[in-house]
């Protein structure tokens, strides 16, 4: 017996190097050196694939395509027995988070590593193919008690479209002077993904297909350990955890802790090769939708790790301090830092399995549970974001609650209905529903690297109640009302109130209905009509064959109730006929795009019109846009951005445009094409306190505080409570206040000839960071507003509707501003 297990352990050792030997590193099989030159997408794949096919430690899986149908893909690494039992092996570890139901894990350790979430960081997805190998072959070792899960591409549509650019402008050789092109990349960049979106901003909100489709696997998995690769600029060294502060306080002291420990094995091995590196500056946890706060935030250690490079490196780039930085030095140095977290993980699993089982334990939170009273449309939208996390919710059995009350920052009280949603944290997801829902995220430092307020029901426009009790809650969900053609109808009529009414709008426009809609409030029927309200008469649309049951069935798929009414005579309010109904008509919308807008906000236009209503624009790039064009145009769209250089007879033929009947909607950064021009009423306010300080009033700043003075200046994503005047047109499906999510400090004055629309009376903060110098001039400014310039409007959007698609509550007063506001439009 003591013979045949020499035997087959001597042909295990040969089986094993045999394999190895047969395996192509990465160089051999893309037929380059890896590093010296930016591998396309789907050879990335393919060499997934190649090693999945030719070792049993290896399992490739496709979760999904992109929007330009590149395949999102994860690769399971692990011994032969693992990767046998991968889900005996999931189970055992969701049972740990009291997810399912079997025996716990104990001996193993989930490592998942995540690559090239910002496409032009392309380094990482060449450092996951060597990760790949290296694991497989002289590491494997760390594979007997660990699974690793590698993502080598998270955005594959902003890495080929940085990829292809550079391999089509790199210099042969490549060269190395930060001036040259192949160091300058162009509008829009390969960062974001197709719709332009930061998919680093997105785990949370979950509004792109990268993530939805992510998330179904990570939610099967919740790794103990998620590693999030980047790059940082080109002088900086490379930076893994310990995070800086702010952490969010649902963080534990062990993730805390091992974070630590992940971070001095990391610095071993780049102290021994001489390599920079820095911690615990820059990179904090706080917002929830990174890739390392939202693994956080479900039990995971999560870290991001970020190398000098970036879009500007290419292949190779001099720094300031004159050494050279190539690609393979980047994708070198995040193997190592991948590797030797899988190392850390392997040789702590007892601790790694106990301390992520006390994570999804119950805790004893301040508030127990979430009570949100929307319309159904509201109510729907969120529950969709709560089942792609895998969030429990239930809904109110009319009990009336008491608790912090969003909409007074005070003790208030509610008598909720069956159809109020109810979010409890004593689920295993607790920890995520607190970051998500709680009124005011807690900041231990006030220096952050993105917003400091995102609670969703503000985001999605609920009136809410933080309840310190477990509020009772049934688990039935609500049924549809489905619409039912009445052929004796005189109109069929719609609410006004969410954004899916406004791509219920545009979906009858295309089948080229005629649509109006009552600028007042009436009661026809017995049913009433809000100010807003769709309206599809019959005797507007004789031209529709089948008019009853095609307008039903294009209600229904939008799960939409369509309300009939038997007469033009109304009980209240207007009558069909009367001026205060009027037509909404098909419009002709132009965006602007290119260098100048902010590529971010372009994207969410782009994402609003074709994902959120679907409803056709025309993109026109800024280095093509002349107003001339604009004569086939009612509307013209001009994103956030950088428009220093709109040249005064372009703004005054703009003008004329206007006055002729034309329409402008300027977010953010584009209102200042307007402020204080002649013809325009946008005024900026001004700092008195400035204008009166004398040279004597110099403050003395220590240079080390210079930093921390800064941000006294600045809003960094912060809720504000707003008055909304829903009298006008784009103010239409809201009430009177909104709340607003600010991300400057900038502000205007009201308009004196205008309509402030949407204003901020005066300068509290609701949540989030405001610096002490930052909110001096924020009481009494214009948020949204309307100027009538001849038979044309210009409509201000001070802060911005479509922040990243997330706040919700927001997209309406775009839809307002594209179909309500000055409608009689001009003729094309």
């Amino acid at each position: 017996m003591k013979h045949k297990s020499i035997f087959f352990l001597f042909i295990s050792i040969i089986s094993f190097q045999l394999t190895a030997q047969k395996l192509q590193t990465p160089s051999e099989f893309l037929g380059y050196k890896l590093g010296s030159r930016f591998t396309r997408h789907h050879k990335v794949v393919d060499y997934f694939k190649y090693i999945s096919e030719n070792t049993d430690k290896v399992k490739f899986q496709e979760y999904g395509k992109t929007n330009e149908l590149r395949t999102l893909a994860i690769a399971y690494v692990s011994s032969v027995e693992n990767i046998k039992n991968l889900e005996t092996i999931r189970k055992q570890h969701l049972t740990s988070a009291g997810i399912e139901h079997t025996s716990e894990l104990k001996d193993k350790a989930i490592v998942w590593l995540s690559y090239n979430v910002h496409g032009n960081e392309a380094s990482s997805t060449e450092a996951s193919m060597l990760t790949l190998y290296k694991l497989i072959t002289e590491n494997s070792n760390y594979l007997e008690n660990t699974i690793v899960i590698i993502d080598p591409c998270i955005n594959p549509d902003g890495r080929d479209r940085y990829a292809n650019w550079y391999n089509q402008v790199v210099a042969s050789p490549n060269n190395v002077n930060p001036d040259a092109r192949e160091h300058s990349e162009p509008w829009p960049g390969g960062r974001p993904n197709h719709y332009l979106f930061d998919l680093n901003r997105d785990w949370a909100w979950a509004t792109q297909v990268e993530t939805q489709q992510r998330l179904k696997v990570y939610n099967k998995w919740l790794p103990h350990i998620h590693v999030d690769f980047h790059e940082q600029g080109i002088n900086n060294p490379y930076y893994f955890a310990p995070a800086v502060e702010p952490y969010h306080e649902v963080i534990t002291d062990w993730q805390r802790n091992f974070q630590t420990q992940i971070g001095k094995n990391n610095a071993k091995y780049f102290d021994k090769n001489g390599w920079y590196y820095f911690t615990k500056e820059s990179f904090d946890l706080l917002y929830p939708s990174y890739g390392d706060t939202y693994p956080t935030y479900v039990g995971s250690i999560g870290m991001t790790y970020e190398q000098a490079g970036g879009g500007r490196a290419g292949l190779g780039i001099t720094k300031s301090d004159g050494e050279a930085l190539t690609l393979w030095d980047r994708l070198i140095h995040h193997t190592t830092t991948g590797i030797s977290t899988v190392e850390m993980a392997s040789k702590n699993i007892g601790q790694i399995n106990a301390e992520f089982k006390k994570y999804f334990k119950l805790n004893d939170f301040k508030y127990k549970s979430y009570v949100l009273h929307g319309n159904k449309s509201k109510t729907n939208k969120l529950m969709e974001l709560l089942d792609r996390h895998e969030i429990t919710y239930g809904f109110a059995e009319g009990k009336s609650v008491s608790g912090y009350d969003y909409d007074t920052r005070a003790k208030g009280n509610m008598k909720p209905s069956s159809s109020d949603l109810v979010v409890s944290t004593n689920q295993p997801k607790g920890r995520l529903v607190k970051a998500l829902f709680e009124p005011v995220a807690k900041l231990s430092d006030s220096i952050t690297y993105d917003i400091t307020a995102w609670s969703l029901p503000y985001a999605y426009g609920f009136k809410a109640i933080a309840s310190e009790r477990l509020v009772a809650a049934n688990s039935s969900k609500m049924q549809p009302n489905l619409a039912t053609p009445n052929y004796n109808a005189y109109a069929y009529t719609f609410e006004w109130n969410h954004i899916s009414d406004a791509a219920l709008l545009a979906d009858i426009l295309k089948q080229n209905f005629r649509v109006r809609f009552n600028r007042k409030e009436m009661i026809n029927s017995g049913k009433k009509l809000k100010t807003g309200s769709l309206i599809v008469t019959r005797s507007d649309n004789k031209h529709i064959k089948d008019f009853d049951q095609t307008l039903v069935a294009i209600a229904n798929m939008h799960h939409k109730f369509a309300n009939s009414i038997n007469t033009g005579f109304s009980d209240k309010g207007p009558d069909m006929g009367s001026s205060d109904v009027r037509e909404l008509k098909n419009q002709k919308i132009a965006v602007l795009s290119g260098q100048g807008t902010s590529s971010l906000s372009y994207g969410e236009i782009q994402y609003f019109f074709e994902k959120e209503i679907n409803y056709p624009f025309t993109a026109i790039n800024t280095s093509d846009f002349s107003v001339s064009m604009l004569e086939n145009y009612h509307t013209l769209v001009i994103p956030n951005g950088y428009y220093g250089k709109f040249s005064k007879s372009e703004l005054a033929k703009l003008t004329s445009w206007i006055r002729s009947g034309g329409k402008v909607i300027a977010i953010g950064g584009a209102n200042s094409i307007f402020a204080n021009k002649k013809s325009f009423g946008l005024k900026t306010k001004s700092d008195k306190d400035d204008k009166d300080r004398s040279d004597k009033d110099v403050e003395l700043i220590n240079y080390e505080d210079l930093e921390r003075e800064s941000i006294k200046g600045s809003i960094t994503g912060a809720i504000f409570k707003t008055k909304v005047d829903n009298s006008h047109p784009l103010g239409f499906g809201y009430g009177d206040a909104y709340f607003t999510l600010k991300q400057g400090a900038r502000s205007y004055d009201y308009l004196e000839d205008g309509y402030n629309v949407v204003r901020l009376e005066n300068n509290t903060v609701f949540s989030g960071f405001v610096g002490t110098k930052a909110d001096k001039n924020l009481a009494k400014s214009l948020i949204f507003g309307e100027e009538n310039i001849g038979r044309g409007s210009v409509i201000y959007m001070i802060d911005n509707p479509l922040f990243r698609a997330f706040w919700d509550n927001g997209k309406l007063f775009f839809a307002n501003a594209i179909f309500y506001t000055n409608p009689s439009m001009k003729k094309l």
